[in-house]
């Protein structure tokens, strides 16, 4: 069996995440729950910009000052001030720090059970057990990514997101070959040369040879493929997902640039072809909506616990904000570009993305292109 193992998912191109997975900047799938999930098992998630700037940050700030996913508020103690019962106000569990608060470092983890802590530094990848390896940066903090448009408000908006700590920025659009979106990548670039930008959509050679020279880090490809989108329907205009993925990365690859291969990943065999084409990671809206960390609320509808999902394209999510990344900011009458429908309760990222990833790898296997050795 090879040893190689599959291209690495650019989630922070310089710093990629081991999971190849990545959720997508929509409002119905990914906010600071989602991203802390995705970066606990070593995948990342990317914060959607259907809401005010402040508030973009803020989901981005909530994300990263989160230790485990599934504790929302969580007291803190120092190594030399023993935890008592009391102490953890309700929690399960309760983090060891340095100072004894949230900006110092990870040293451990009591648990409430049995009120022990540790007081010998660990590395902070060892504070996750039972998650697999996960996405942190440099400052020893979930990997979390955000999305910005490409029209002028994008910089003040992008200014506040690396401020608030993102490791990487999507270029949010649909066509991404267009002039607003090269100079707004151009911009980011220069003022923030630090941070890795993930350019798109594209899906022809043409399209990826202008965003890579004009400086994108990482490329989404696809264009009307998601579930619920219909731009290849209303508007014409698309291509074949496979084609898109296998045509753009063979360009890409060459310039060491990755793909994320964005729409129609229902399940692990999806994941898998996508890979072998040549994308690094893919890009998943309704696998991961409807899970318990998506955002909304749980309804019943014919029996069954579902939450709401909808295209950023649609009617209903364009009135919130996201109409500037199908021109309908132009244009008095606003075409929808996807539409919106409901996905049954998934579950947690947390049980279900791991039996995922074991899947993919041994697909991979299979097919003798080395084993993803995840979980």
């Amino acid at each position: 069996m090879p040893s190689t193992s599959p291209p690495a998912s650019p989630a922070a191109c310089r710093s990629p995440p081991p999971a190849p997975c990545v959720a997508s900047p929509m409002d119905t799938v990914s906010e600071a729950a989602m991203a802390a999930a995705m970066a606990s098992l070593g995948a990342a998630a990317v914060v959607h910009r259907n809401t005010e700037p402040h508030a973009q940050a803020a989901i981005v700030r909530a994300a990263k000052s989160r230790r485990l996913p599934f504790v929302s508020s969580v007291p803190f103690f120092s190594p030399s001030s023993a935890p008592t019962l009391n102490g953890f106000a309700g929690s399960d569990y309760a983090l060891v720090t340095e100072r004894g608060d949230s900006l110092s470092r990870l040293v451990g983890v009591a648990v409430a059970a049995d009120a022990v802590s540790r007081d010998v530094p660990v590395a902070v990848s060892e504070s996750y057990p039972k998650l697999g390896k996960p996405s942190l940066g440099v400052d020893g903090k979930f990997v979390v990514a955000a999305s910005i448009g490409t029209r002028e408000d994008g910089k003040g908006r992008l200014e506040r997101l690396v401020k608030a700590g993102a490791n990487a920025i999507v270029i949010d659009s649909s066509q991404g070959n267009s002039i607003y979106q090269l100079d707004m990548i151009k911009f980011a670039k220069k003022m923030y040369p630090e941070v890795d930008f993930i350019g798109g959509n594209a899906v022809t050679i043409a399209q990826a040879q202008n965003l890579i020279q004009a400086g994108a880090d990482g490329l989404r490809v696809g264009m009307g493929s998601g579930s619920i989108c219909t731009t290849q329907e209303v508007c014409a205009v698309g291509r074949g997902q496979a084609t898109s993925v296998y045509k753009v990365s063979s360009y890409a690859n060459d310039h060491n640039v990755p793909v994320i291969a964005d729409g129609g990943i229902s399940n692990s065999g999806h994941i898998v072809k996508a890979l072998s084409l040549g994308a690094s990671t893919v890009m998943m809206g309704s696998f991961l909506a409807g899970s318990y960390e998506a955002p909304g609320t749980y309804e019943y509808k014919d029996g069954r616990r579902v939450k709401k999902y909808r295209d950023m394209g649609s009617l209903e999510a364009m009135t919130k904000g996201s109409d500037v990344k199908y021109l309908g900011d132009t244009f008095k009458l606003k075409v929808a570009h996807g539409v919106v429908g409901a996905v049954a309760d998934k579950g947690s990222v947390l049980r279900f993305i791991p039996y995922t990833m074991q899947a993919v790898g041994q697909g991979l296997a299979q097919i003798l292109c080395g084993q993803l050795m995840i979980f």
